[in-house]
């Protein structure tokens, strides 16, 4: 089954929802299904190098989405966003070739069987 997450939030936003959906993700993906997460939004500062986990947050969102994309899990990050939006506005992800547009979201839906968002 192809499961497609589409994040919207900002990673530490004092909530667990960006945590909860990598979590429920990675599960997933263990499983065995094939998993596509397209950040959008201020979600894509979780494709981001510089930014960092804040002293009152117990876990690395950035480097448990960097580790499920080099185990196999298909990501793409809003190429329009990284100039827009999130706090790190205009600095880089973490792998150019993440980076993609809303016509790959398009086809992505498309091809989809379920589609979360957080």
């Amino acid at each position: 089954m192809k499961i497609l997450f589409i994040f919207n939030a900002e990673p530490y936003n004092g909530t667990d929802v960006a945590w909860n959906g990598l979590r429920l993700a990675k599960n997933l993906f263990e499983r065995g299904e094939e998993v596509r997460i397209f950040l959008m939004n201020d979600s894509v500062d979780l494709a981001r190098d510089c930014n960092k986990k804040p002293e009152n947050y117990d876990n690395d969102l950035v480097a448990m989405l960097k580790e499920m994309f080099n185990n196999g899990v298909k990501l793409k990050v809003c190429g329009t966003c990284q100039a827009r939006c999130g706090i790190y506005k205009n600095e880089p992800y973490f792998d150019p070739e993440i980076k993609s547009t809303m016509n790959d979201l398009a086809n992505w839906v498309q091809d989809s069987d379920k589609i979360l968002t957080f």
